[in-house]
């Protein structure tokens, strides 16, 4: 099991506040990884239960409508923790409307969130990696939508679709330099963010009775995807979309 050891190791985890980025912060935590969690707000329940494992937790605030900040985050990361050694490009938001209504505004809201900032940050971190001859991981949290057309987001379609194209395309240019870019692809997974979802007697029903393994995915379900594509045990995996999905895509 050594090769999953992350003991050492700086983990960068954006959207880490809640959900999906805070059950692989805290899986890359117990993993042995100290954590950099950055978010819109203070992710201050993800810190305390990362130090309850004995980790250290940094945090930092950043919009990341705006790849402006991203050197300075990334600069707050090596002060605080050193040189960063696995990326999780989580953050992301949603807008809906039909295909006939969608507005340039919400377009570019949600593109500047889940593409442009995740490309900036992960060419950041990857040019000092190499400056530094460092070998890395970057995760990206693509989405069943990288895979299916989905309605009424048709700019969080062509994101996740660009995360997962964006991440074999760095995986094609960065490969030789021992920096492995990968994605996970989530299913439903039960958050917040799915809450009125899981709410809808119908709309619930209608998603369980599609997902072969019966339920609903949970945060803690990412982590051992995380783990792995952080880890050792996948310096040979490059420019994979991993689906972690309880079956939904096979279906």
């Amino acid at each position: 099991m050594k090769a999953f050891d992350l003991s050492g190791k700086t983990a960068l985890v954006t959207g880490a506040n809640t959900g999906i980025g805070q059950g692989i912060a805290i899986g890359l935590a117990e993993a042995g990884a100290n954590i950099v969690a950055v978010g819109r707000t203070p992710a201050n329940d993800t810190q305390q239960r990362i130090e309850a494992l004995g980790r250290r937790c940094v945090l930092v605030e950043a919009d990341l409508s705006n790849c402006a900040g991203v050197e300075k985050i990334v600069d707050k990361a090596e002060t605080e923790l050193g040189a960063v050694d696995i990326l999780v490009n989580n953050a992301g938001t949603i807008k809906r409307n039909d295909a006939l209504d969608f507005t340039e505004e919400d377009w570019d809201t949600v593109m500047d969130v889940n593409l442009k900032s995740l490309f900036f940050l992960s060419q950041c971190v990857a040019k000092r990696m190499v400056a530094q001859s460092r070998p890395g991981k970057i995760i990206n949290i693509a989405s069943m939508l990288s895979f299916q057309g989905g309605i009424r987001v048709a700019s969080y379609t062509a994101s996740k679709s660009g995360v997962a194209g964006l991440t074999k395309l760095m995986a094609n240019e960065w490969a030789t330099k021992n920096i492995c870019v990968n994605a996970i692809a989530p299913g439903y997974i039960a958050t917040n963010n799915t809450a009125a979802l899981q709410a809808d007697e119908k709309r619930n029903s209608e998603i369980v009775g599609r997902i072969p393994a019966g339920r609903w995915g949970s945060p803690d379900d990412l982590s051992g995807a995380a783990v792995f594509l952080a880890s050792t045990a996948s310096d040979y995996v490059h420019g994979t979309v991993l689906a972690v999905d309880g079956g939904w895509l096979a279906r």
